[in-house]
């Protein structure tokens, strides 16, 4: 299976990096919606996620919605290691099924564990569309 063809490549992706405050990370996911982005470390490796409930987490515990105090917290002190596992580029089309039913985003790293990009339920889905209609029209 050709992941590169099929993910969203890492320059077309939301990431946070684990040096940006709190404060950023919550804006960056709510201007674009998502509910867990992936964070990268300074020499672009995958080191995890955060969620939503990540950020609602961490403002239970501080007791506080002050920008201020969410500006003396790194996003590296939300990250989730164990949430949304990545998969290698070279990985093959069972594990990537395997993950997108857990997921609704994978990661996906290179040999360095370097961020390439993510694939999404969607385009998976899409992916085994296309290739089930080729077979079709081959056999007709």
């Amino acid at each position: 299976m050709n992941l590169a063809k099929i993910m969203i490549p890492k320059v077309s992706t939301v990431f946070l990096r684990e040096t940006q405050t709190v404060r950023q990370g919550w804006e960056i996911m709510n201007r674009h919606g998502y509910t867990a982005i992936p964070v990268i470390d300074s020499e672009g490796r995958y080191i995890g996620t955060v969620s939503e409930g990540d950020f609602l987490k961490f403002v239970m515990s501080a007791g506080t919605t002050d920008t201020q105090n969410m500006e003396r917290h790194r996003v590296s002190q939300l990250v989730r290691k164990d949430f949304c596992p990545p998969l290698q580029i070279d990985a093959d089309s069972h594990q990537v099924i395997d993950s997108i039913l857990n997921q609704n985003f994978v990661p996906i790293v290179d040999g360095r564990n370097a961020l390439c990009g993510i694939l999404t339920r969607r385009g998976v889905i899409l992916y085994f569309a296309e290739e089930l209609q080729r077979h079709h029209l081959m056999e007709v």
